[in-house]
């Protein structure tokens, strides 16, 4: 398992260099001098903006200011933008706000995904597999900011069931209205998902044979069946944190939270570069952390896969 988890981790290196090596280039390729969107319609010395760029490695070559955004990067320096601000400082209380935002959308989307897709499953072509089938469709099919701003009447200002806005009452108070609305789509997808492959897998030769065995029929299914068909489930899941991660945008909008979303919007209006570097930069490396534990689960739920 050892060998396969070291592989797992070098083949993420290169991934990860062209990546934000492509979103460094694509964010600096945007039109427009930064330096002089400081000052907005007033004047600046052509001296003065030297200076700037010169500190700021703006005459670099790209390749040359990627270098030097990387050697920072390994020495745990994220740069600063161009008003001397730290991004490490600027997005360090934000990271938290997502992070508590995109675990509470990813529990609920899991564990409420795979019991209706389960439930689905079991019942296939009944009243439950129709219902699921109908109700998954409905939630795919409307979106999220009305998904937001529907729950947000219903569930805060009508019921008064939970807040509206904001984070004052902490987790999970203030995060589970926003997680259920940003998970709602990853939710229809895990149900999907884990029906058809459990559906299918109960037709397999294997689970034929568990129960000609005389195997009890929670055991063909909790140990034969759905362990099989969780694995497209994982994958799934393990793609869609890094997703609701940096989809969270929309949803932090609707419900005021104070997270990465946020900064990243503004910062692409005020042209700061270096803070929407930052900010993806360390969603790619979550994005690619999450699936190294995916791979190890895959070895988990299926051991053939890690002597492939």
């Amino acid at each position: 398992m050892w060998r396969y988890a070291l592989r797992r981790l070098l083949q993420a290196v290169p991934v990860f260099i062209g990546t934000t090596l492509l979103i460094y280039a694509m964010v600096f390729a945007l039109p427009g001098d930064p330096i002089q969107a400081l000052a907005g319609d007033k004047p600046v010395p052509e001296n003065v903006l030297q200076t700037l760029r010169e500190r700021y490695n703006l005459n670099d070559p790209l390749l040359i200011q990627y270098g030097k955004y990387m050697w920072g990067l390994a020495h745990g320096d994220l740069g600063e933008n161009y008003t001397g601000q730290s991004v490490s400082e600027m997005l360090g209380g934000r990271w938290t706000v997502t992070a508590q935002l995109a675990l509470t959308a990813w529990i609920f989307e899991m564990a409420v995904g795979i019991a209706l897709g389960t439930w689905a499953g079991l019942r296939r072509g009944r009243l439950a597999d129709t219902l699921v089938l109908g109700g998954t469709t409905l939630v795919i099919a409307v979106p999220v900011f009305v998904l937001g701003y529907t729950a947000q009447l219903l569930f805060g200002l009508h019921w008064k069931i939970f807040p509206t806005a904001g984070t004052d009452d902490g987790w999970p108070m203030s995060y589970i209205l926003p997680g259920v609305v940003l998970g709602s789509l990853g939710l229809s997808y895990v149900a999907r998902l884990t029906r058809t492959s459990l559906a299918e897998n109960l037709r397999a030769d294997y689970v034929r044979t568990a129960n000609a065995k005389g195997l009890s029929r929670a055991r063909v299914v909790g140990r034969h069946a759905l362990r099989n068909s969780l694995i497209p489930v994982v994958t799934y899941l393990g793609v869609d944190f890094g997703n609701l991660m940096g989809g969270a945008i929309v949803t932090e909008g609707i419900f005021n939270l104070p997270g990465i979303g946020q900064q990243v919007f503004t910062s692409i209006q005020l042209k700061e570069g270096p803070v929407v570097v930052g900010a993806v930069t360390v969603l790619v490396l979550i994005f690619l952390l999450v699936n190294l534990v995916v791979d190890l689960l895959y070895g988990v739920l299926d051991p053939r896969i890690r002597y492939e």
